[in-house]
Formats: C-alpha cells, structure tokens, sequence
C-alpha cells in the first residue's frame, strides 16, 4: 500500500514536499516513480528512482525544479518541488515496480498511491 502526503495550496514560485510512504512489499527491491494527472488530462510522468536510490529521471517539464529521492530505511520516496507554476497544479501520484528500466511509463507500475493534490495559484 502506498500513501502520499504534503500536497495542498501554494503560490507560483512557493516550493511543497511530497512524501509516499509504502508498506506490505520489499520497498528497496522496486523503482519508485511519481506522476500527476491534471483535469480533462492523461496522468503523465514526473520523475523516477531505482531501488538504490542511485538512479534518477525526470520528466523535461520539471527537470531543475523537483528532486526525487528515497529512504529505503523509512520506506519513504520524496518529490521536492521547487519553483512551482500553475502547470504543476494535479493530482500527484506515486507508484512501484519491479520491472523495467527508466521507469517512465504509466503501464510499467503495478501498485499505486490515491495521491494528493497540489494546487499553484498564480
């Protein structure tokens, strides 16, 4: 089961910490990633880590303003969001699998939170 955590309202430029904590599964043995999915829009990819924490991937849209990362001893994944826009306003999503590389596709996860919105106002 994975629950997210930290989402809500800030202002364009304002920064929010997402958290997703997993339990019921070997949490270092699975990917982590985190998507969001906006009104009226597919759920898209944010970013990803691997089950070390070692390798990370982002989407080009928030890519120098959110860091993802992990403690595997708190079976926890983060997504630091800095700089937020109103673009970045969604439903944030995180998710685990054990299959793949890259970890950027929707279908490539198996288990998913019930997420957490964030709201950007301008």
């Amino acid at each position: 089961q994975l629950v997210e955590s930290g989402g809500g309202w800030v202002q364009a430029g304002g920064s929010l910490r997402l958290s997703c904590a997993d339990s019921g599964r070997t949490f270092s043995g699975y990917a982590m990633g985190w998507f969001r999915q906006a009104p009226g829009r597919e759920r898209e990819y944010v970013a990803s880590i691997g089950p070390s924490g070692s390798r990370l991937y982002y989407a080009n849209s928030v890519k120098g303003r959110f860091t993802i990362s992990r403690d595997n001893a708190k079976n926890t994944v983060y997504l630091q969001m800095n700089s937020l826009k109103p673009e970045d306003t969604a439903v944030y999503y995180c998710a685990a699998t054990r299959y793949g590389t890259n970890w950027s596709k929707v279908e490539q996860y198996d288990v998913w939170g019930q997420g957490t919105q964030v709201t950007v106002s301008s």
